[in-house]
């Protein structure tokens, strides 16, 4: 079946040639298309250009798209979408004065969610998340990345990841799976770390790499949680399994993480928020792409990601929302473009290549995701009349997207 769009007021994020990723100076740039039509066949982009190039073409479906803008959906390669209940009362706790680190300490956190999944079933926790892949469906999102890691046993793992493969068979969204089994440590592993994380590394991983359950392996490198030379030993491990990773690091502390993710070529290095001039350095002339989470940052009041000093350095960056109980109990992307201009003094143009284009390289997308070009897929947004693109980071309380095309279908 084919779709014809016609009479768009501005076509964002065109390339003839897919390019891996925008960095630095370069994602000042997005390529545009004014007065544009776009044309899907199926699940693909076979055409689009300006309206004075297109010839007499027989569609199916005609779209007319007067004052309105299609940009291609966002791409989410951060997230924890897959978990049971909630913690709103972690969110009072931190309103009347804890840390999200003295919850942590008193049973809260990460270990509150692992409890409550593992005394969830597995249908329970697919019905449950699968509301939430439905809602970040239609705010735009056409490809996410979700993680396990909230189940921190054998059993309560292996369910997360095949909720996730679930959920991608069902849905047309793409979905790529994380294992995220060293998030935390359980409470019966409190004083023997390495116990936890051998069990992660040979009960475990060798399950999830014979099941094809996961892409990329992940780790919460972090004072308190895991050292530099735990990542290490997992990602030595998850190598041999050739599951790539994509890790946890510099959230609350900067203690070399990001230097052995480049060396163990991670896809991303995540969060963040707290990053030396060394490990910008070392992330130059690498293949690892930077990740932030602003709406943690957010929902959490810490830092955000250095943003103008990681792009003014010549580096990309990549936005993501962090989906999860805990820290970002919201998927919304759009929340995430807003707040990376308006917090991270990123420009609209920085902001949308980092969702897209370099959202889909962190996810290994993109030659099928991130942007409009003939042969990806047909995944794009249609806004609802708006003056410029400018216009969706500035008007950040406010719903313009008027429908969401996810592999040439209507979501």
């Amino acid at each position: 079946m084919t779709t014809l769009i016609i009479n768009i007021k501005e076509l964002l994020q065109v390339e003839n040639t897919p390019k891996k990723m925008v960095a630095g100076k370069d994602m000042k740039v997005l390529p545009t298309i004014k007065n544009a039509f776009l044309l899907i066949n199926d699940d693909c982009i076979i055409d689009f250009g300006q309206m004075k190039d297109l010839s007499e073409i027989t569609s199916d479906q005609l779209i007319d798209a007067t004052g309105k803008i299609v940009l291609p959906t966002w791409c989410d390669s951060h997230t924890h979408i897959v978990y049971a209940g909630n913690r709103e009362q972690e969110f009072v706790d931190r309103i009347n004065g804890l840390t999200y680190e003295e919850i942590a300490k008193n049973g809260g956190g990460i270990l509150n969610s692992a409890k409550k999944l593992q005394n969830t079933s597995e249908e329970e926790l697919y019905k449950q998340s699968a509301k939430r892949v439905e809602e970040v469906m239609k705010l735009g999102t056409g490809a996410v990345e979700i993680k396990s890691g909230y189940g921190l046993t054998k059993e309560a793992e292996l369910k997360m990841l095949r909720v996730i493969k679930k959920l991608n068979e069902v849905y047309p969204i793409t979905i790529k799976a994380t294992f995220l089994g060293a998030h935390a440590l359980p409470l019966e592993y409190k004083n023997n770390k390495v116990g936890y994380l051998n069990e992660v590394i040979h009960e475990i991983l060798p399950i999830v790499a014979q099941e094809h359950l996961a892409e990329f392996i992940d780790i919460f490198c972090e004072t308190g949680y895991f050292s530099v030379e735990d990542t290490e030993k997992l990602l030595q491990a998850a190598a041999n399994y050739g599951l790539k990773p994509k890790i946890h690091v510099n959230q609350f502390t900067a203690i070399g993480g990001v230097q052995a993710g480049i060396k163990f070529n991670a896809l991303s290095v995540d969060h963040l928020e707290e990053m030396r001039i060394e490990d910008i350095e070392a992330l130059k002339n690498s293949n690892t792409m930077p990740i932030a989470l602003p709406s943690c940052s957010y929902f959490l009041s810490i830092p955000y990601t250095p943003a103008r000093k990681m792009i003014d350095a010549g580096l990309p960056l990549a936005l993501a929302t962090d989906y999860n109980p805990g820290s970002t109990p919201s998927g919304n992307m759009n929340f995430v473009v807003s707040t990376a201009c308006i917090k991270m003094k990123m420009t609209p143009e920085e902001a949308i290549n980092a969702a897209t284009i370099n959202a889909a390289y962190a996810m290994g997308l993109e030659k099928t995701h991130g942007s409009i070009c003939k042969g990806k897929k047909a995944n794009f947004i249609i806004t609802k009349e708006i003056p410029s693109y400018y216009f969706l980071p500035y008007s950040f309380g406010n719903n313009h997207i008027e429908k969401v095309y996810i592999n040439g279908k209507l979501i």
